[in-house]
């Protein structure tokens, strides 16, 4: 008994958050007080990319409301199974921009690491859904293969590279053991100048956001940039507030990503609630992505001439630098493409 207790008191809170998260559709529904009956669309059963959902995160969403816009984001639907033209596995060109196992490169400067497959919740429009990462290796060949490549010039002309982006996933999955192992890695590499962080995690697990993490990232040379992924203001509760409090404390950046999403954001009124409710987090709107054309998210999608129209209105309620940049990443291009 006494070991149990030692261990379960040496396991971080995040982890034990994470083991205790809802994997089944049905117990999520029951959780929320809610029925298959209920929904506007039945479950996908059996479902390939499984539901995987943190205890906290569940807990801001409405009771009784089968369209609430977080449970909406996770919950795997029968719409998920149908076919529309133009939506793919890949539909941002990652297999096209490997230059090496883990790494991948599309613009100018800037490299993507993929730190992990694993993320703490399975967004059902993530564009990444069907990427191949038990192809990519083990962690410590990902790793190796990444390190060698970008210290190689003639494998990536490293020369250019300036900026790693520590991607997955979600790079603050990997414990701060070989997450300081990664970025010192990084710090021995003369031509980077800056790190880039993209992470759902503050609002997800907030209790990933320790004190000993801030300090690991602080403690680069690199100059860190913070990338946070929310799509909805519901997400930022108390917890999640103070998370990214917290990391605006080490002087980092933070910015903000969201994706335009059928039924979860694409109002005026809720893209401007999530921008003040960002701002109140000390986090600045970054982005606003049109959905990217994977498999299996068709229902997400919002045409482009309506999303022009909410950013336009957006301008309209917010000063600038609330409103975030509507764009639309296109395979091949050298830059993303910013439509207004």
């Amino acid at each position: 008994m006494v070991a149990r207790t030692q261990q379960r008191w040496q396991t971080p809170a995040w982890k034990r958050e994470l083991a205790t998260a809802f994997t089944d559709p049905i117990a999520l529904l029951t959780a929320l007080e809610l029925t298959p009956a209920q929904l506007p669309v039945p479950l996908l059963r059996p479902e390939r990319f499984a539901l995987l959902v943190p205890r906290g995160f569940a807990a801001l969403m409405r009771r009784g409301d089968p369209r609430d816009p977080l449970l909406r984001q996770v919950l795997p639907l029968a719409d998920e199974a149908k076919v529309r033209a133009g939506f793919v596995a890949d539909p941002v060109g990652d297999s096209a921009a490997r230059r090496a196992p883990g790494l991948l490169q599309k613009y100018r400067g800037r490299a993507l690491l993929i730190a992990t497959g694993a993320c703490a919740v399975h967004c059902r429009y993530c564009f990444r859904r069907h990427f191949p990462y038990s192809e990519e290796g083990s962690r410590q060949e990902r790793f190796a293969a990444a390190l060698a490549a970008l210290r190689h010039a003639e494998e990536i002309e490293a020369e250019e590279v300036e900026e790693v982006i520590l991607s997955g996933g979600d790079p603050l999955m990997l414990d701060d053991a070989t997450l300081a192992w990664l970025i010192e890695a990084l710090d021995r590499l003369p031509q980077l100048k800056r790190l880039r962080l993209h992470t759902r995690l503050p609002t997800l697990l907030p209790s990933r956001i320790t004190e000993r993490l801030c300090a690991l990232l602080a403690g680069s040379r690199l100059r860190l940039v913070i990338v946070a992924h929310v799509n909805h203001a519901a997400e930022l509760g108390p917890d999640a507030q103070r998370a990214l409090l917290k990391l605006s404390e080490i002087g980092a950046p933070l910015l903000n990503q969201s994706v335009l999403l059928r039924g979860v954001n694409d109002a005026v009124t809720p893209l401007a609630e999530l921008s003040e409710a960002l701002l109140a987090s000390r986090v600045l709107p970054y982005y606003l992505h049109l959905l990217d054309p994977v498999s299996g998210a068709a229902h997400f999608d919002v045409p482009e001439a309506e999303a022009r129209a909410l950013v336009i209105e957006l301008r309209q309620r917010l000063p600038g630098y609330l409103v975030p940049r509507l764009v639309r990443e296109r395979p091949g291009e050298s830059a993303k493409t910013v439509l207004l």
